[in-house]
């Protein structure tokens, strides 16, 4: 009922436009020309057409690509070989050769182009290398630039044929790679999103376990339960297109008009992100982002197999755009009339049960090894605090010497006087000379020898002494002086 209300609001919208178009149509068929005079009449300005918006390829020289291509465009000579050119002569190199022949204001404003981002990777490069702690190292700008295939690194400032073959294809190849990363991507995150159902599920008790997986299993369900999705690139899912989108008849349905209606850039190509907003009325059906069921990162993967799909099956030159004839020559497949519905995610899991279990094998030894490292770092850390702590007592004992030597300094302790005593020199005192004294003192008066022999005997032992000092390093008793004076001496050993 809601179709044919639409159809008929839509049949009444065309016949007014055909309407108004007849009549202003006559209007200026019939209408007398009138003489103006055009000095008087401001004519309006005339705005130079915009160019066709670039599409984001999602390389990380995107940029550069589309500015290099949009001034290259701007040279007739160029533009002309571009699309007179197929898609293997341009991935050999052949278009690369026609760089000699564009203008020099081209050729200009490319240098411009080609220094500008030589100057953006030296930043980006200079801002890694900061990050990464390395501010006082130099950085060998020429060696790190290697790594950008798309430009040649050695002559930074002219943009030369070598330049646009080199972007060329590094730019085919990084395109036929981003396809299948993103699919990998998403596998990743699939398995991920199971893996931490799996790991959430291992928290619940057994009731709570149960709960989760019948609320898992209802979710699931209803994501299934939608209407048939039509096969991308079909009759009937371009018809519906130019329904419900367009607001036109079905049986009206007409493959070049259809295609100029979507080539939203004029181009004459439907590039990828045109042919990819054809699949919208169809994942709509599948998925919405106010359900809890649906996963927007999934219709994302969905868009991405259709849109992978009618490529294979439209695009015969794989130069990744579909032009209008390619376009017209694909409706005339018996598979354009396909009527099977298209099998989506739920339907197709994006991993394998060998690829989970690999995964979540590799999930395992991620952890072990962080709580390794986190270990190590722990000893780590435990050892610079017990050397610091060493550190901190040798300060500590270092600080007690140096306050100990400052009071010293202070205090200015004087040593103790020397005792002087008036008169002759104490001679040293030895334990030998106080031995002979007290022996001969222990002598009895009555057995002394006749003075001469006494005299004798006493020259003997004093000589004897004598040679016994000398041989210790004492000083030697004067032979000449008489006993009498001798003695004198002999008690001045005994002086303190």
């Amino acid at each position: 009922m809601r179709s044919m209300i639409h159809n008929k609001m839509c049949w009444r919208r065309a016949l007014l436009a055909g309407c108004v178009l007849l009549v202003v149509q006559l209007l200026c068929l019939e209408a007398v020309p009138i003489s103006i005079d055009k000095t008087k009449v401001k004519e309006p300005e005339k705005t130079p057409e915009e160019s066709p918006a670039s599409v984001d390829t999602g390389l990380h020289y995107d940029r550069y690509l589309r500015e290099v291509i949009d001034f290259l465009e701007k040279d007739q000579h160029f533009r002309q070989k571009l699309h007179n050119t197929d898609m293997e002569d341009i991935k050999q190199g052949k278009l690369a050769k026609e760089l000699d022949f564009v203008s020099h204001h081209v050729r200009t404003k490319l240098d411009e182009l080609k220094r500008q981002e030589v100057n953006r990777l030296r930043t980006l490069i200079k801002a890694k290398q900061d990050l990464e702690g390395g501010n006082d190292i130099a950085v060998d700008h020429q060696a790190l630039l290697k790594q950008f295939e798309y430009l040649n690194h050695m002559n930074p400032h002219t943009f030369e044929v070598d330049d646009l073959d080199r972007l060329i294809k590094s730019a085919t190849k990084d395109l036929e790679n981003y396809d299948k990363e993103r699919h990998e991507e998403f596998k990743r995150y699939e398995m991920m999103k199971e893996h931490d159902r799996r790991e959430h599920l291992k928290t619940l008790d057994e009731e709570e376990r149960k709960k989760e997986e019948e609320h898992y299993e209802e979710m699931r369900k209803k994501h299934a339960d939608h209407p048939k999705v039509n096969h991308p690139g079909s009759e009937n899912q371009l018809k519906e297109v130019w329904e419900e989108a367009d607001g036109l008849d079905p049986e009206d349905f007409d493959p070049k008009t259809f295609f100029n209606l979507h080539d939203t850039n004029g181009d004459g190509f439907f590039d990828e992100q045109e042919l990819e907003a054809l699949f919208t009325k169809e994942l709509e059906k599948i998925y919405d982002p106010t359900n809890e069921e649906d996963d927007m990162v999934e219709m994302e993967e969905e868009r991405l197999r259709m849109r992978e799909h009618v490529m294979n099956e439209v695009d015969s030159n794989k130069d990744r755009l579909v032009s209008l004839d390619e376009f017209l020559v694909a409706t005339k497949k018996k598979e354009f009339l396909e009527s099977d519905s298209w099998e989506t995610l739920e339907q197709n899991q994006a991993y394998t049960d060998e690829e989970m279990r690999e995964f979540e094998e590799h999930l395992a030894q991620q952890e072990h090894d962080l709580n390794q490292k986190a270990a190590d770092l722990q000893k780590q850390r435990d050892e610079l605090e017990r050397q610091q702590e060493q550190l901190n007592a040798q300060k500590i004992e270092l600080q007690q010497a140096v306050e100990h030597m400052e009071r010293l300094k202070t205090q200015k302790v004087e040593p103790p006087p020397e005792v002087h005593v008036e008169g002759n020199v104490v001679p040293e005192t030895h334990p030998l000379d106080n031995q002979l004294h007290l022996e001969q003192e222990a002598q009895p008066q009555d057995h002394q020898p006749a003075p001469q022999a006494h005299q004798d005997t006493s020259q003997e032992q004093h000589g004897q002494q004598n040679q016994d000092l000398s041989q210790q390093g004492l000083p030697q008793t004067p032979q000449h002086l008489p006993p009498a004076h001798q003695e004198p001496a002999q008690d001045l050993h005994n002086v303190p």
